[in-house]
């Protein structure tokens, strides 16, 4: 069992994992694994009656003895994880803390709000303490709030500064503050929805994102230069064990999990969230609309169709994409194993596609393991001029690259590749590339167009046509009355009017005449 969860132990040279098992059987004074409970793990940690460098062994005893049913999984480790965010007045606390309990949102922004209201109850315990109950608060104290974010600094009333480093001192920027905003307004309407504080102020008015801060906000997709973008593709495809981080014990992942995880970040275009919560059997292979096996032997490789299953995402349910073979070749030689485990999202049991040890690989780790990897594998920096190279900016670019593509996506078939509910949103990402806007501006001809126009122009008026000659009374044929020429004429010119070089005052041209030629003759005049 742990073995097929990734584990080193239990396999035929190992003789860890026995020697942790007998003295856990003798220490329990019973044979049998079924009369192994979740008190006797406890109480080995707690009076430390095995040496410590055998914990992790005694932790992966207890997970499969629990996966087994005879007792309770073990408990995560806390120590690594810093403090949980407190501050502010207690009466403060209390309706936060008790606001965290009702609230339906999902743990992870119920712990983001949290954390800035917080820091919001710091500001009045230290600025307004008289506003220390919700119900206190008025549109003036609202105002002043908005105010104090405006003009609010990195660091300022946090309860710790580690990490912030250079960042600290500097003023917060737009989306920041409109987070804050955000949190501080939630809470003051879901507390009078709810009734438990009177209704003094409209928190979307009072509480609203002012216009100065509003007007730097919007999705800003930040596309990775096609040099760059190659480089990392080419240090994906050609992953080996060198590459691979290195901790004290030696590579944590296997390679097959890591190049499966680098190539979906490479190919999906997916968020690291929907990453991280792909299921096993998430690959399914088509031809002419009928399912075949990945490995068929009677379709060829490029006729087949490799279509990935995305899980419900944070915009919308779950859907179906097509993808590049290479993706579903490497998703199908990493044949995971792992327990079921409790979808966030969804709440479901399911079985975790990208798992190790029978732990889901975390959706930090594309930004945190994988980028810095090939980006020193293909010798680029980790970030560019748009900043640092993050997970979500893949998914920009290769919207990007199907939007400028030579037969490119339209903009629903983009918006359905994408997963977005809306099309509003895939116009974010449908920025034509400066490659394709340089190469419409060219065949557009601007400036060529204007040169033709100025060399006509030019010519006409160097060359103006030559006077009408009057008829000779003595001649016998026929001639014919000057006349203006006429709109319908070849030889008609549409030359822009040019000053004389000489004061000569301009003549006022004759208006023209499309009356038919007069005829004259000796007989006539006679």
């Amino acid at each position: 069992m742990l073995a097929g969860w990734g584990y080193q132990l239990g396999r035929e040279d190992d003789q860890l994992l026995p020697m942790v098992v007998c003295q856990v059987l003798l220490l329990n004074r019973s044979p049998h694994l079924e009369d192994l409970t979740t008190t006797l793990f406890e109480r080995i940690r707690d009076e430390r009656l095995l040496p410590a460098a055998r914990g992790n062994t005694l932790h992966a005893t207890q997970r499969a003895v629990a996966e087994l049913g005879f007792c309770d999984p073990p408990q995560r480790m806390t120590g690594r994880h810093s403090a949980r965010a407190s501050g502010g007045s207690p009466a403060w606390a209390a309706w936060v803390e008790r606001w965290y309990d009702t609230s339906t949102l999902t743990p992870q922004v119920r712990g983001s709000l949290r954390a800035t209201l917080f820091k919001t109850g710091r500001w009045i315990e230290a600025e307004h303490p008289e506003a220390a109950d919700p119900a206190d608060w008025t549109r003036k104290t609202c105002a002043t709030w908005v105010a104090a974010v405006d003009r609010m600094k990195v660091g300022d009333y946090l309860q710790r500064t580690a990490g912030l480093k250079d960042r600290l001192g500097k003023p917060l920027e737009a989306p920041s503050k409109a987070g804050h905003l955000t949190a501080v307004r939630t809470f003051f309407r879901d507390l009078q929805e709810w009734e438990w504080i009177p209704r003094r102020f409209d928190p979307q008015r009072a509480l609203g994102t002012p216009r100065s801060i509003a007007a730097l906000l919007g999705p800003d997709p930040r596309v990775i230069a096609d040099d760059i973008w190659a480089k990392l593709m080419w240090a994906g495809l050609n992953l080996t064990e060198d590459d691979l981080p290195q901790t004290q014990a030696g590579i944590f992942y296997p390679l097959e999990l890591v190049r499966a995880v680098t190539l979906t970040w490479l190919f999906s275009g997916q968020r690291s969230d929907e990453t991280a919560r792909l299921r096993t059997g998430c690959i399914r292979w088509e031809h002419d609309g009928a399912v075949i096996a990945g490995d068929s032997q009677q379709v060829l490789a490029r006729d087949a169709v490799c279509l990935l299953d995305v899980p419900t995402h944070k915009t919308g349910t779950a859907f179906t994409k097509p993808v590049d073979p290479i993706l579903g070749q490497a998703l199908a030689g990493h044949p995971p194993h792992p327990p079921k485990v409790t979808d966030r999202r969804t709440g479901e049991l399911v079985d975790p596609l990208f798992a190790f040890r029978a732990r889901k690989v975390s959706s930090a780790y594309i930004n945190n393991t994988v980028i810095p990897m090939l980006c020193r594998k293909a010798g680029v920096p980790t970030a560019d001029v748009r900043g640092n190279i993050t997970s979500h900016r893949a998914r920009s670019t290769i919207a990007g690259q199907l939007y400028n593509a030579k037969e490119p996506m339209t903009l629903f078939e983009l918006q359905a590749w994408l997963g977005h509910r809306s099309p509003q949103s895939t116009q974010f990402y449908a920025k034509i590339s400066p490659t394709t806007l340089t190469r419409a501006y060219n065949d557009a001809g601007y400036f060529s167009r204007n040169v033709r126009t100025i060399e006509v122009s030019s010519t006409a008026t160097r060359s103006p046509p030559a006077p009408p000659q009057p008829a000779n009374p003595g001649s016998t044929t026929t001639s014919v009355t000057a006349t203006a020429p006429t709109p319908s004429s070849n030889n008609a010119s549409t030359a822009w009017p040019a000053h004389a070089a000489t004061s000569t005052p301009r003549r006022t041209p004759a208006r023209p005449n499309y009356s038919k030629p007069k005829v004259t003759c000796r007989r006539c005049v006679r």
